[in-house]
């Protein structure tokens, strides 16, 4: 009764919000520019566990400028399937399914519907697609390799994109796009618009990434407001040679190696 209820919230009082359950935001992990970023985020924006300790504290390793290379792989990994075992929680549709089990009765629960694929940015966002793998047993990836050209001061891709290798019924699939930074946003948008032209309905796009920033999301939601975006942080923005700010450096670096010894 509510007697208990009260003697269960005045036994926890003194513990930390984090595992209070009576307590509906932990306002003490969100900066006050984050809170303000997430109030003017679009709508098809999902930043996962933004009020949760346990992803600031995986972001607070990996962007150490300290951290190990095997570090900043394992926890960049856990980040990874957070995200994605998020993205696949909300974009897939489901129907009702029976089965018996062993005790004889029958559990009524539920299965996926429709066929789903990834598509990885060369290169860092090759780095995600072992944890899809991962979550869907057998999922077919494509890939786009969409060069910038560094020494533009807007960082923008070369004309053409270099390489294309996409399942033949992309079209037919719900097509996860894989990229860890969004940045400027101009490589995530070409590969897009690569999508769209290989016959992918924006809608069936859900692009899934680590760290973005206002400009970015911006940028694509003005040409495609129907794509769907998960994200693990927003950062304030970019500096003036156009990099996330605080950011965590180039991602494709630390995770693959080069540019450790």
């Amino acid at each position: 009764g509510r007697s208990e209820v009260a003697r269960t919230k005045a036994g926890i009082r003194n513990f930390p919000l984090a595992f209070n359950p009576f307590q509906k935001q932990a306002p003490w992990c969100m900066s006050a520019t984050s809170m303000s970023l997430m109030s003017t985020l679009p709508k098809n924006v999902t930043w996962i566990r933004r009020d949760c300790p346990q992803m600031m504290s995986l972001h607070t390793i990996i962007r150490d400028k300290n951290c190990s290379r095997d570090d900043f792989v394992f926890y960049s990994n856990r980040i990874i399937r957070l995200l994605i075992e998020e993205a696949l929680s909300k974009s897939l549709t489901y129907s009702e399914k029976a089965v018996d089990t062993l005790t004889g009765d029958t559990f009524a629960g539920m299965k996926w519907d429709g066929k789903i694929c990834g598509v990885s940015i060369v290169r860092a966002g090759e780095s995600m697609e072992a944890v899809l793998r991962d979550c869907c047993k057998c999922v077919r990836i494509g890939k786009i390799l969409i060069q910038r050209n560094e020494a533009s001061a807007d960082k923008a891709p070369d004309t053409q994109y270099q390489y294309c290798k996409l399942p033949k019924d992309i079209a037919s699939r719900t097509v996860f796009l894989l990229d860890p930074m969004l940045a400027t946003g101009g490589s995530a948008l070409r590969a897009i618009k690569q999508l769209v032209a290989e016959g992918v309905k924006p809608e069936s796009i859900k692009f899934v990434n680590l760290i973005s920033c206002p400009e970015g999301l911006n940028r694509i939601f003005q040409e495609y407001p129907q794509i769907q975006i998960f994200t693990s942080y927003v950062d304030p923005g970019l500096n003036e040679s156009k990099y996330i700010i605080p950011g965590l450096g180039d991602f494709g670096d630390r995770y693959f190696g080069t540019d450790f010894a």
